[in-house]
C-alpha cells in the first residue's frame, strides 16, 4: 500500500525505482540510450505521494524490433517490482530528432501509460508543453542535461499550444460532459484549467498546486469550493476513476471551463496571439 507521507524522486523508495527503470532501459538500449530524465510534477515541484512519475528516455533512433521485444518484457517485470511506486511509472522514449525540434511535436513515439504494463504508440508525450518542461525544469537521471538536446522552445508557442489543446478538450467535454463523470476526470478536468491558465499568464508550466492557487487569488470567490474539492480528490486516482462525480460538480466544472477558455482568449489577446480554434472560426 502506497505511504501517506510526502516523497519526491528523491525519497529511496523512489530512487530504487528509478535505478532499476534507467538500469534496465541502459542494458537493453546499449548505444541506442542517450538519458533518462524526469519531467511532470517532479520537475515543475508539488511532487508527493498522489503523483505519477514521469520519465522521459532519449534514443538515438526509434526502437528496434528487438530492442521494442526486450522492453515489452522488461516493464511488465517493472511493473511487479517490490515497490508501489513501480506501478506510477508513466512515459516515452523518445528519438534524438523528434526530442529536439519542438515542431515534430504531435507524432507517435513509444510510450508507457500510468499503470499499464505495454508500450504503445502515443503522441501523449510529444508535446510542446512536455519539451518546455524537460528543457526548462527537467531532472537529470543518466546523460546529458535535457537543455542541450531539446532547441529552445519561444513563450508564443508555448502558450499557443497550451491554449490549442485546452480549447479542443474543452469543446469535447462541453459537447458530453460524460468525459467527465468520473471524480478522477472532474477533478482532473478543474486543475488542468486552472494550471492552463496560469501557463498562459506566466508564459511558463507550473505545477497543478501552482494553477490552483493562481486560480483562486484571480478567479472569483464563487469557485474556489470547486477548486478545492478538486484538489482534495486527487488521492487514490485508481479508486477515483471508478466513482462516479457529484452532478452538480459535473456541471459547475463545465461552467468553470468555459470560463478558463474565454479568460485564456483575453490573454492571448492583450499580447496579439490568434489561436488555431480562433483562426479557424474567422
Amino acid at each position: 500500500m502506497m505511504s501517506d507521507r510526502p516523497s519526491n524522486h528523491n525519497d529511496p523508495e523512489v530512487k530504487e525505482v528509478l535505478d532499476e527503470l534507467v538500469g534496465g532501459a541502459q542494458a537493453i538500449l546499449a548505444a541506442n540510450f542517450i538519458g533518462a530524465w524526469l519531467q511532470g510534477s517532479s520537475a515543475t515541484g508539488h511532487f508527493d505521494e498522489h503523483s505519477d512519475i514521469d520519465f522521459v528516455i532519449g534514443i538515438e533512433n526509434d526502437l528496434s524490433g528487438e530492442e521494442l521485444s526486450a522492453l515489452q518484457q522488461f516493464h511488465p517485470r517493472l511493473f511487479s517490482y517490490e515497490s508501489p511506486w513501480a506501478e506510477h511509472l508513466e512515459g516515452s522514449y523518445f528519438p534524438r530528432k523528434i526530442l529536439r525540434d519542438y515542431k515534430l511535436s504531435a507524432t507517435d513515439i513509444w510510450y508507457l501509460d500510468h499503470g499499464m504494463t505495454k508500450l504503445v504508440r502515443s503522441a501523449h508525450d510529444n508535446t510542446i508543453v512536455v519539451k518546455w518542461i524537460l528543457r526548462e525544469r527537467g531532472v537529470r537521471l543518466a546523460g546529458p542535461e535535457p537543455s542541450s538536446l531539446i532547441d529552445p522552445i519561444p513563450a508564443e508557442a508555448l502558450r499557443l499550444d497550451t491554449f490549442n489543446s485546452f480549447a479542443k478538450w474543452g469543446k469535447e467535454i462541453t459537447k458530453d460532459p460524460n468525459q467527465i463523470s468520473s471524480r478522477f476526470y472532474q477533478t482532473f478536468a478543474v486543475l488542468s484549467y486552472c494550471r492552463m491558465l496560469h501557463a498562459l499568464t506566466t508564459g511558463e508550466i507550473g505545477s497543478k498546486r501552482d494553477g490552483a492557487e493562481w486560480a483562486k487569488a484571480n478567479l472569483g470567490a464563487e469557485w474556489h469550493d470547486l477548486i478545492d474539492r478538486a484538489w482534495a480528490g486527487r488521492p487514490n486516482p485508481a479508486l477515483s476513476v471508478t466513482q462516479p462525480a457529484q452532478p452538480d460538480d459535473v456541471r459547475s466544472t463545465v461552467l468553470f471551463i468555459q470560463l478558463c477558455l474565454k479568460e485564456a482568449r483575453g490573454i492571448l489577446d492583450s499580447i496579439g496571439l490568434v489561436s488555431e480554434s480562433d483562426s479557424n472560426a474567422a
